[in-house]
């Protein structure tokens, strides 16, 4: 089994680095290839069957499935909206969305139109205010781009970031600022925890040709998740053989605290929260259904 992964180095996708750490794709009876590629490269090998599944986030598929077609979403990696807002240390207090007028913000692509998003909810207009967004080069294969963001934030040479918990952790680890807006925790406009979600998408012919791969992936990703919910610090271990130092001491730390975000359920209001943003950001053209969007054939696999 190929998976194709956008940020290898990152609390994003760990249930699927602990899966194959911990030995449970081959428990299911499967080799796993973790690919790891940029989103585009990704979703295009997907589509063109070199890779089984591709991760990343839950609306990223649109980008190369128009309106869902020929594209489900199988489990979610994690729940709710990964990403947060890190402003430089004392620019803002937590809640205070305003403090971005004015500021260069690092974002990737695909994160970037959730943020878009979020700051238009929150009464933020990006030209008149200006509110500059773009993204930063990283100079490494496994360069996480959460990483080399608070990294920037740290040199001065952004205001802030709009990343994953690992590039946030590491920015306030450092000193250099502040979590301003996590939407899984409440903060943000009313809805905003919705906005997107980390997923695990495949196409529709893979489904047709390939049910108990794609079965034995789903049961794998769900047992390393519940290990992080259980024992985060197993899950921790496991992945610190793959991830640079630093960066596997802050998994640590983030799995202790993020534990009960890794479930594989998809609840409707997820999907409904991802579409509503999804048509306002042009990624969709007409409001689809839950079955349209989740691979609801694997829902039994859920089970918590």
């Amino acid at each position: 089994m190929r998976i194709a992964v956008p940020d290898f180095v990152s609390s994003t996708h760990i249930a699927l680095i602990a899966a194959k750490e911990l030995g449970l794709f081959r428990d299911e009876g499967h080799e796993i290839d973790i690919v790891h590629v940029p989103l585009m490269q990704g979703l295009e090998s997907l589509r063109d069957g070199a890779v089984d599944f591709c991760a990343g986030a839950a609306h990223a598929p649109l980008m190369s499935f128009p309106d869902w077609r020929g594209v489900k979403l199988v489990a979610a990696l994690m729940q709710g909206t990964h990403w947060m807002l890190v402003l430089r240390s004392g620019l803002a207090k937590r809640g205070e969305i305003e403090a971005v007028k004015g500021r260069r913000i690092a974002t990737d692509r695909g994160p970037d139109l959730v943020f878009k998003y979020l700051l238009s909810q929150s009464g933020i207009d990006i030209q008149r205010d200006q509110v500059e967004i773009g993204p930063l080069a990283t100079d490494g294969s496994n360069i996480s781009f959460g990483v080399a963001a608070a990294r920037a934030l740290a040199d001065g040479k952004v205001d802030g970031l709009w990343a994953n918990a690992l590039g946030c952790e590491l920015a306030t680890q450092l000193g250099a600022g502040s979590v301003v807006i996590d939407p899984r925790r409440g903060d943000g406009p009313i809805g905003s925890g919705n906005y997107s979600f980390a997923a695990l998408a495949t196409t529709q012919s893979n489904l047709e040709r390939n049910p108990n791969r794609i079965e034995a992936g789903i049961r794998a990703i769900a047992r390393a998740q519940a290990i992080i919910r259980q024992v985060p610090q197993r899950a921790a271990e496991a992945v610190r053989k793959v991830f640079p130092t630093t960066e596997a001491e802050l998994i640590a730390q983030i799995l202790a605290r993020d534990a009960d975000f890794y479930r594989p359920s998809i609840p409707a209001s997820a999907i409904d929260g991802m579409n509503r943003f999804a048509m306002a950001a042009g990624l969709l053209s007409s409001p689809v259904s839950y079955d349209t969007v989740v691979a609801t054939q694997f829902r039994h696999l859920w089970s918590e």
